[in-house]
C-alpha cells in the first residue's frame, strides 16, 4: 500500500509548490516550459511566480495500436522520435508499426502546436537555462522527448520540474536532463492522477490561453 505523503489540490497547487524549490532560479532569468497539455497550468504558475517568460512543448506519447497505454516511445517538435527500444523488442512491434503510429501522431502534434502558437515561433531559449515542467511522470518518455527538443533548440542547461514521479521514471530522466526536481517520487506509483484531488482534463482552449498572458510574456 502506498502511503502519500503529499497530495496536490490541482495543478496550481503543484504549481506553487514547485515554484518554491525552483526559486533559486530566479536570477538566472530562465524560460519555463510546459508540456502540453496537462503541465502547462503547472508551468504557468512556475512561471507566474518566479517572474519567467512562459513557452510550451508539444509531444505526443506513441502507445501501442492495441494497448494505447503501453508507450512504445514518443515524438516531440524538431523532429524528436525517443523510442522504448527494450519495450518494442519484448512485444515484438514491427517497424511498419511504429512508423504508423508516429504518423498519425505526428499529424496530432503538428495540429496542437499550430493551435497553441499558430505562427509564433518557439521562444529563444539559446544560452538561457530552461525549466521543462509536467503535472507528473510515469514512464517518463515524453519528458525525455521534450528535454530533447529544447536541447535543440540550444538551451545552456535543462532542468525538468515536476510535482511527482515513479522511481524508475526520475532515476532514467537524471541521466537526461541535467537535474530534475521532484516533490514526490513515489513508490507503488500506478498512475499520476492519484496523486490530484481534482485531474480534470487540460484543453486546448485553456493552454492557448495560458500561453496568452500577458504576466508570463515579458521580455520575449
Amino acid at each position: 500500500m502506498t502511503v502519500r505523503t503529499v497530495q496536490f489540490a490541482d495543478r496550481l497547487d503543484a504549481g506553487r509548490r514547485l515554484a518554491e524549490l525552483l526559486e533559486p532560479l530566479r536570477p538566472q532569468r530562465p524560460v519555463v516550459v510546459g508540456m502540453a497539455r496537462g503541465g502547462v497550468p503547472v508551468a504557468h504558475e512556475v512561471a507566474r511566480i518566479l517572474g519567467a517568460i512562459l513557452d510550451v512543448v508539444v509531444v505526443r506519447k506513441l502507445g501501442h495500436p492495441h494497448q494505447p497505454e503501453l508507450g512504445l516511445g514518443a515524438l516531440g517538435e524538431e523532429g524528436v522520435r525517443v523510442v522504448n527500444e527494450p519495450l518494442v523488442a519484448k512485444l515484438a512491434v514491427p517497424p511498419d508499426v511504429i512508423e504508423e503510429v508516429a504518423r498519425r501522431e505526428g499529424a496530432e502534434l503538428e495540429r496542437r502546436r499550430h493551435a497553441y502558437r499558430g505562427d509564433r515561433p518557439a521562444v529563444d531559449v539559446t544560452g538561457r537555462p530552461v525549466v521543462v515542467v509536467d503535472d507528473g511522470l510515469a514512464t517518463g518518455f515524453t519528458a525525455r522527448a521534450a528535454v530533447e527538443v529544447v536541447r535543440r533548440r540550444h538551451a545552456a542547461g535543462v532542468i525538468l520540474a515536476v510535482p511527482v514521479g515513479s522511481p524508475g521514471a526520475v532515476a532514467s530522466l537524471e541521466r537526461v536532463a541535467d537535474e530534475v526536481v521532484c516533490l514526490e517520487t513515489a513508490g507503488g506509483f500506478s498512475g499520476i492522477s492519484e496523486w490530484y484531488r481534482d485531474f480534470d482534463q487540460v484543453s486546448d482552449d485553456e493552454v492557448a490561453r495560458l500561453l496568452a498572458d500577458p504576466v508570463t510574456r515579458v521580455n520575449r
